[in-house]
């Protein structure tokens, strides 16, 4: 089967999910659903053969949703309440994306061929790639070689979230333990 139309079956259950993030009253469960839409993502990632932004993308899903579920674990505040501005917001939504997807659908029709590279950057890489950089893997020497700084700049994107993240855990762990022993004493 063609990429496009995996790409085409990958965004609309990343629409049906964005629609059931809507309209799901449980907040947790919503998350859920707006963590497939972050995984449909990295899989559009991986079908358009950039691995490196599939794995940024899969990272960053993990995290979010490890930060989300802990923030909103044990709260009572879980259900939301139906109120005719989120029916029309829902509403909005709904058609907003339908129209998306729609013209999501009409632009792969202008995409070059898979395989076949569009830019004269990308044929530079496919023809001199293994050659300059002298590595088996032509992904890598991109990687690697051309786009070093690039990488470097995503790698410290993921390493600053993965910091934030657990310092924000473990601050919240503290308080946690702080009040539990002033309650204590």
């Amino acid at each position: 089967m063609p990429v496009e139309i995996w790409i085409t079956y990958i965004l609309i259950l990343m629409i049906i999910a964005s629609i059931a993030a809507l309209e799901i009253e449980d907040v947790l469960s919503s998350i859920v659903a707006i963590g497939v839409v972050g995984l449909g993502v990295s899989l559009c990632f991986l079908f358009l053969q950039a691995p490196d932004l599939a794995i940024v993308q899969f990272l960053f899903e993990i995290f979010a949703l490890i930060i989300l579920v802990k923030a909103f674990l044990g709260k009572e505040y879980h259900k939301t309440e139906s109120t005719k501005l989120n029916i029309i917001l829902t509403i909005v939504t709904i058609i907003t994306l339908t129209s998306i997807l729609i013209f999501s659908v009409s632009v792969f029709d202008l995409l070059p061929d898979f395989g076949k590279p569009y830019m004269n950057t990308a044929q530079y890489y496919l023809d001199n790639g293994a050659r300059e950089t002298g590595a088996a893997n032509l992904v890598s020497s991109v990687i690697l070689d051309y786009r070093a700084y690039d990488t470097l700049g995503e790698i410290t994107v993921l390493f600053t979230s993965i910091l934030g993240a657990l310092s924000i855990l473990r601050i919240r762990s503290q308080m946690k333990k702080e009040n539990s022993e002033s309650q204590n004493a």
